[in-house]
């Protein structure tokens, strides 16, 4: 989502998650939630969404039966370490869904999350919100994708348990992802944007 370092949405008091969840569960907008403070999410542009949507179709497809299944935007991840509630363009959790108190919504495990990058999100999606994605246990990869350009970023813990960065930036690569053995080529991520009219 195109958060950025998000807008504080409701004033400067602090709000419990139990207040967070039951004014998210009634707004027809997204919000993320941080240590107390709610911030409103804007909308994505159009390469933003095809891309997404790319990423999303390919996935399910190259999934297949595999426990692992991809998630789109509308699902909501809380990472108990540190308070966040968000909602990541895409993620994939591996064999069971496991929810804060069962709810079947608030998702604790994602194996691999994506974030479509914009020039307002860039820099938070790179930062500050990827040392906080660092506190989800199950966490394997973190993805960044630019729908401006042909470049992803791609950082995966390595068989000495170290964030690894790999880049890709041509049209005739193949993204792999590591932690479900499963590539995904860059034509087929950027197909029918302005970038690629494949």
């Amino acid at each position: 989502m195109e958060a950025h370092e998000p807008a504080v949405a409701y004033g400067k008091r602090k709000y419990s998650i139990e207040e967070y969840l039951e004014m998210e569960n009634a707004s027809t907008e997204k919000h993320e939630y941080y240590q107390g403070e709610i911030f409103a999410m804007s909308g994505n542009k159009s390469q933003h969404n095809i891309v997404a949507k790319n990423i999303l179709a390919t996935l399910d497809k190259k999934l297949g039966k595999s426990p692992c299944q991809p998630f789109n935007s509308d699902t909501r991840i809380y990472i108990e370490k540190n308070t966040l509630f968000t909602y990541p363009d895409i993620s994939v959790i591996c064999g069971e869904l496991l929810s804060l108190n069962n709810d079947d919504f608030n998702f604790l495990n994602p194996s691999i999350i994506f974030e479509i990058l914009s020039p307002s999100t860039k820099n938070y999606d790179r930062g500050e919100k990827f040392k906080l994605y660092r506190d989800i246990v199950t966490l394997k990869e973190y993805v960044l994708v630019d729908s401006d350009s042909f470049n992803i970023e791609t950082f995966h813990i390595n068989n000495h348990g170290l964030w690894e960065l790999n880049e890709y930036n041509n049209i005739d690569e193949k993204l792999q992802l590591h932690s479900i053995n499963i590539s995904l080529t860059l034509k087929e991520i950027y197909k029918r944007t302005k970038l690629y009219d494949g």
